[in-house]
């Protein structure tokens, strides 16, 4: 998602019981310390973890895949000690994209945290819904999924070191300062591991992108939703662009960061992003239509997005209450397969209200 996956639970998760407590404010300048923040935050008001990425199974028979959970703290009064008292809630959204299916196959949860039925640790990513979950291994990440259509367990091993977005870790999310986020990345993960589509196993290897982001604010009042990639890139490169999109269409802000083969790493700043669709897309489910093919050009560096297919609408409405586009795309540059990864498309459904 900038990843603003955390935005979907705002949306949705309005303040439960009338409260004093307060979130703590994004700071420029804090440094972000590892392995302490992949863990939970839970005195912020969201927080989201989040892997896509491409597998090939036998065949070179291609796919996309996304799993990503979401903390939300909603505000109560904090002298209830009710353990039933809803003081975390999560919710997770899991998908695969395949080609050979009639649209995407996703599936959702949603639980408060404690009474055995979720978790979200601090210190370490440990997050958990019921048999859905996503955890921290020694070299990398392992993940967990029995869906109603599909199910996967896969493993995310680390090849690169963490890419800080925005300013050291801090991500403006608008022209207002206290707009902002928590945010770093984990591009070119090395997936092995197997899915079950309509009852059949599959071994899958291929490669992911980890986003993790928390934050206390929520998007500035002129912004309806958001344009985001992040892209692995073939010479072992790594991109993230957004924008943030006002009522009219135009870009509100935008963004991002274009780390080199060599490790070097520059960040964008809002006049150097933008985003030109190239086709567009119409839900035959909710007639939303969104841009699925885009171009985008971050800097000196302009790709042309290509989807995997073109249905990757996620329908969310039962846990976050929202339908989005999150999908697996082909970046290039001219004719030349500059790279793969993710697309993510919010606010076309319906503007968020936040």
């Amino acid at each position: 998602m900038v990843r603003f996956a955390l935005a979907l639970v705002l949306a949705l998760c309005p303040v439960l019981v009338h409260g004093q407590g307060e979130y703590p404010p994004v700071r420029q300048g804090a440094v972000l310390q590892f392995p302490r923040d992949h863990g939970s935050h839970p005195q912020f008001r969201s927080e989201w973890w989040y892997i896509t990425g491409w597998l090939q199974a036998a065949g070179g028979r291609e796919l996309g895949v996304q799993i990503t959970f979401f903390r939300n703290r909603p505000r109560v009064a904090e002298d209830v000690q009710s353990r039933f008292a809803p003081r975390q809630l999560l919710f997770a959204h899991a998908a695969l994209a395949d080609p050979l299916a009639a649209g995407l196959l996703h599936d959702q949860r949603a639980a408060r945290a404690g009474l055995g039925l979720a978790q979200a640790e601090e210190g370490r990513t440990e997050v958990a819904i019921e048999d859905w979950s996503l955890r921290q291994t020694g070299s990398g990440y392992a993940a967990e999924v029995a869906a109603r259509d599909f199910s996967y367990r896969l493993r995310f091993d680390a090849k690169q070191t963490v890419l800080l977005q925005g300013e050291r870790g801090f991500s403006r999310k608008g022209p207002n300062p206290a707009q902002a986020s928590y945010y770093y990345s984990l591009p070119h993960l090395a997936v092995t591991g197997s899915v079950v589509i309509g009852g059949r196993e599959l071994e899958v290897a291929g490669e992911a992108w980890l986003d993790h982001e928390w934050s206390s604010e929520v998007l500035a009042e002129e912004a309806v939703g958001w344009d985001w990639i992040g892209i692995n890139l073939a010479d072992g490169g790594a991109l993230m662009a957004f924008r943030v999109r006002a009522r009219d269409g135009a870009s509100f802000w935008a963004g991002g960061a274009l780390r080199g083969a060599d490790g070097r790493v520059r960040s964008f700043k809002p006049g150097e992003v933008r985003f030109e669709p190239l086709r567009r897309w119409r839900s035959p489910r909710t007639g939303t239509e969104y841009p699925v093919s885009v171009r985008v050009q971050a800097g000196a560096l302009t790709l042309e997005i290509e989807p995997l297919m073109e249905d990757q609408e996620l329908d969310a409405r039962a846990s976050t209450g929202t339908v989005y586009w999150e999908g697996a795309v082909r970046a290039r540059a001219g004719e030349k397969e500059a790279g793969r990864g993710y697309l993510e498309l919010t606010g076309y459904w319906k503007p968020l209200r936040l």
